[in-house]
């Protein structure tokens, strides 16, 4: 049997990734979107796209939850997007209800599933989905880090005027502006970044980083990154359907690594079938774990005003 991604969701981010899934043959996908004649219209679009990828994958699109029963992986990309000013933290309310409602329609469908979540505040809304599945948290996961490191990663490309597959970079912590950027774990091939650049370079380059996202949001004007949020979602989904026991940073429970008990938060994560198979507890020194335990603390305050 095929395997099946189920994306909910049909706005950018959603539409994209369906996009790269279909496009690669690895999977069937399903698009569920509560837009009348969105994911439906979406769905034939990728279909008849198919053809011209010399891919294989089956698309459908619809309002309710039915086509996503018996899905290998569910990606939770359904919520209103940040706007300019907004901080991720603003869209809690609004996107709470949200991701509650669709993880359980989804989970009760599809009980062996793995969930990756994008919506944000993503780190908070990762630990929401968990609650609301009841699945063991190893099959709950946040996206944020594959992407933060991503845009570091071009950064410091851009920096050395380098191709960006030559850099290999690592951000820990919540998805947002307590993303924790780690330069001593970033190198331009195998040369660590803090063996290159000044700190006032290095500071520059996380502060750019961390505002990456804003950065977008400013210029659009009118919606927030989907390219390589969903490039990076790709990652993981890969990874998953593959078994291919990928090393990537990833919003996973936490439940005493890194000194951190019950809260989501980015960190280095074997990625297999069977979701997150491993944390990566690095030996990080004292500025590096003040400033985790820091953005695990701004995260476990904004799960706090979930109540859950």
């Amino acid at each position: 049997m095929r395997k099946k991604v189920s994306i909910i969701g049909a706005g950018n981010v959603g539409a994209s990734l369906a996009q790269l899934v279909a496009q690669s043959g690895l999977a069937d996908v399903a698009i569920q979107d509560i837009m009348e004649g969105v994911p439906q219209g979406k769905a034939l679009d990728l279909s008849q796209a198919c053809p011209l990828w010399g891919a294989s994958s089956a698309v459908v699109g619809s309002n309710d939850f039915a086509p996503t029963a018996n899905s290998d992986v569910i990606v939770i990309t359904a919520g209103f997007p940040r706007k300019p000013g907004m901080l991720r933290e603003q869209l809690l309310a609004a996107n709470a209800e949200v991701v509650s409602g669709v993880t359980k329609k989804a989970a009760e469908l599809s009980p062996n599933a793995i969930i990756i979540v994008v919506t944000n505040p993503m780190d908070a809304m990762t630990y929401l989905s968990y609650k609301a599945s009841g699945f063991n948290p190893s099959r709950v996961i946040g996206m944020g880090g594959v992407l933060d490191s991503a845009r570091f990663r071009t950064f410091v490309a851009w920096e050395f005027s380098v191709a960006p597959k030559d850099v290999e970079a690592l951000v820990l912590g919540g998805h947002g502006v307590a993303m924790v950027p780690m330069p001593r774990f970033t190198t331009v091939k195998g040369v660590p970044l803090t063996e290159l650049l000044s700190k006032e370079k290095i500071d520059a380059l996380i502060h750019r980083t961390r505002e990456g996202g804003a950065e977008i949001v400013a210029l659009l004007k009118t919606g927030s990154a989907f390219y390589a949020p969903a490039a990076a979602t790709f990652e993981m989904v890969k990874a998953i359907l593959l078994d291919e026991k990928r090393i990537l940073p990833c919003s996973a429970y936490l439940n005493g690594e890194y000194g951190v008990k019950d809260v989501y938060n980015g960190v280095p994560a074997i990625l297999g079938n069977g979701g997150v198979e491993k944390i990566i507890e690095l030996k990080l020194n004292d500025k590096e774990m003040d400033e985790f335990q820091k953005s695990a603390q701004s995260v476990r305050a904004v799960i706090d005003e979930l109540k859950i």
